[in-house]
């Protein structure tokens, strides 16, 4: 698997502005917004409600555009994305998973490598089982419809889909949104262990800190329209600002600072 060297720019956010238009009213998302993600992070953003973080995933993966600035991904700007075979460089997973309901697991999963229309049947369902036993699922599941699976389940899949081309970029809306605790820790663990073993960049958007303390190299912050602070766990809680405070030192944020504290994070 051919990746980018470690010292390069998987992800390079230049002076970005993101403004909503309603009518006669702008609403100001980003404003020369900066952030830059090194091949290999496990990157996650995080912000309050409006601070535009799926936003940004979806203008990294090229489906929305900024008023101003510069996205790079991959060495080319990321409205290229959306041009036949360059979104096979980049995995998204969404919130809900997104799986067509009238396909079964196994076509779901191969959706991406049949649009393509250039690879032989054979070669799409093979491809396809390896993805659905590379997360967790057996062979059995692969004519099951969307309808017939747990909220875990089609997690799993949707992440196969999103990886059935093999992508160095990985892009996570909510991941474990949704799951209970036993599902959410497996899902991580899943994860994290695709993370090695595939070598990927991963851009996550997460509100659950547990999520974000398991999985992260690196956390950046999004308020006052703009990323205020980004790097390792541990120096971002540091930070002095009130969402930082109110998020990571809250109530909400012991049980994982906790964790954090019995099992130090280490890249």
């Amino acid at each position: 698997m051919s990746h980018q060297p470690l010292d390069e720019a998987i992800v390079d956010i230049r002076g970005l502005s993101t403004v909503f238009t309603n009518g006669d009213k702008q609403a100001v998302i980003h404003k020369d917004l900066d952030l830059r993600i090194q091949a290999g992070e496990f990157l996650s953003l995080v912000g309050g409600s409006g601070t535009g973080k799926t936003v940004l995933l979806r203008q990294i993966l090229g489906l929305e555009h900024p008023a101003q600035g510069e996205i790079m991904v991959l060495g080319k700007p990321a409205a290229e994305l959306g041009k036949k075979g360059a979104a096979s460089r980049v995995g998204m997973l969404f919130q809900q998973g997104a799986l067509f309901s009238a396909f079964t697991v196994l076509e779901n999963i191969a959706f991406p490598l049949r649009e393509l229309k250039t690879l032989p049947s054979a070669l799409i369902y093979e491809a396809a089982m390896v993805k659905l036993q590379m997360v967790g699922l057996a062979p059995e599941h692969a004519g099951k419809m969307p309808s017939d699976l747990s909220g875990g389940m089609v997690k799993r899949v949707s992440l196969a889909r999103a990886l059935i081309m093999d992508p160095p970029l990985l892009l996570l809306d909510e991941p474990t949104a949704g799951l209970d605790p036993d599902s959410s820790d497996s899902f991580c663990a899943l994860l994290r262990s695709l993370h090695r073993d595939m070598a990927l960049t991963v851009v996550m958007v997460t509100h659950d800190l547990d999520t974000l303390f398991e999985l992260s190299t690196r956390i950046a912050v999004l308020a006052e329209q703009k990323v205020i602070v980004s790097g390792p766990p541990k120096d971002v809680i540091a930070f002095p600002h009130p969402f930082i405070r109110h998020f990571f030192l809250g109530e909400r944020g012991q049980r994982a600072m906790e964790l954090l504290r019995e099992y130090p994070f280490t890249v």
